[in-house]
């Protein structure tokens, strides 16, 4: 910890700041260590370049912070004397303070500026995904650990799947199992979109049936030491058959162009483009409309993004999923979603399940 804090303020030093402003979040998590609820009390850790980290939190998150000067408050008197005296202390009057634009939400922004008089607020969220994109041997294994955690939760629920259940029933089970797998948490809440549903690619999970000859899209993942996994794959009711048993191998070979061309020096844009290609080829380019992957980690959405424009250079160490996918309007979808990361000689899947479709007798 004290080497991530160090290189975000060596880096915000760099950038001309006086000091750094962190919420409670992944970012806070990594340089610090420390993990707060996002809440109705504002918690800001406040990292001077040149002074002591302080941090203004509830009088009863104190024991946390080892480490840090505190300025506390009690539900009772509210939190407005101890901002004003961090920064006093801090002298925080016409500072630049860079700030999570993504993280940040109005409320810590507005206490900043009413007790900081002319602080200037700088978005510097490229400065901590900087820092945070190239893993290390320690994240890489956590990485692994929520694969598996993933991997084996969802072989043993879709034993469990039968016609008749609903995508919400459905859903509830595979979050029980994740929990009762070994994951800290969900990456985030899993997709389970059955028939027509499978074309919306963020669909919710609702009251609709699983039938006989349903294609189901299940985009699930785990948390585990604070560190994200993130796939998806076609379950089936029954054998498969129909549009989407055609266009099922289609997805799989767009998501192994796509990892094949992943390479160190390798522009990300480019990486989409070899998947894209392949659905292009095919006749289904309008029905892949998103961008072929996401950067991951503490996060299940991070840089770097793997979409057409960024020509961000590849390095070993930098994790993302790779997942194409094919969209029929009343009918349904397939996108197949796996996880790498780079190496130096090109990709290493962190998620090693079958990219066949899982069948469900019925």
């Amino acid at each position: 910890m004290d080497r991530r804090l160090t290189q975000a303020l060596a880096s915000a030093e760099a950038a001309g700041l006086d000091a750094l402003a962190l919420v409670p979040g992944p970012n806070l998590r990594y340089a610090t260590g420390l993990s707060f609820h996002l809440s109705e009390r504002p918690i800001v850790a406040l990292l001077p370049v040149d002074a002591q980290p302080s941090i203004v939190l509830p009088e009863f998150e104190a024991g946390k912070a080892d480490g840090f000067t505190t300025f506390t408050y009690t539900d009772e008197d509210g939190y407005a004397m101890a901002y004003s005296q961090a920064c006093a202390a801090l002298e925080l009057a016409d500072a630049r303070v860079g700030v999570e634009a993504l993280q940040m939400r109005l409320l810590e922004a507005r206490v900043l500026e009413r007790f900081a008089p002319d602080i200037e607020l700088v978005p510097v969220d490229d400065l901590y995904a900087e820092l945070r994109m190239v893993k290390g041997p320690s994240e890489l294994a956590a990485m692994r650990r929520a694969a598996r955690v993933a991997e084996d939760a969802f072989v043993t629920w879709v034993s469990q799947l039968r016609a008749g259940m609903t995508e919400r029933e459905a859903a509830a089970l595979l979050v029980a199992g994740l929990l009762g797998g070994g994951a800290d948490g969900l990456s985030f809440s899993p997709i389970v979109a059955s028939g027509p549903n499978g074309a919306l690619p963020h669909a919710t999970p609702g009251e609709r049936k699983f039938a006989p000859g349903d294609w189901i899209v299940v985009d699930w993942g785990a948390q585990v030491d604070g560190y994200c996994s993130d796939l998806t794959r076609s379950v089936v009711m029954g054998e498969p058959h129909g549009r989407l048993a055609e266009i099922h191998p289609l997805v799989v070979a767009a998501n192994a162009a796509g990892r094949a061309a992943a390479a160190p020096g390798e522009a990300a844009e480019d990486v989409d483009a070899a998947a894209r290609a392949v659905i292009d080829e095919a006749g289904y380019g309008p029905q892949f409309f998103h961008r072929l992957g996401h950067g991951l980690g503490m996060e299940e959405h991070e840089p770097p993004y793997i979409v057409s424009g960024n020509r961000l250079r590849l390095q070993p160490g930098m994790t993302f999923t790779v997942e194409p996918g094919v969209y029929l309007p009343g009918v349904g979808g397939v996108r197949i979603e796996d996880d790498v990361v780079v190496t130096e000689a090109g990709v290493e899947p962190l998620t090693t399940l079958s990219r066949a479709p899982f069948v469900v007798p019925v």
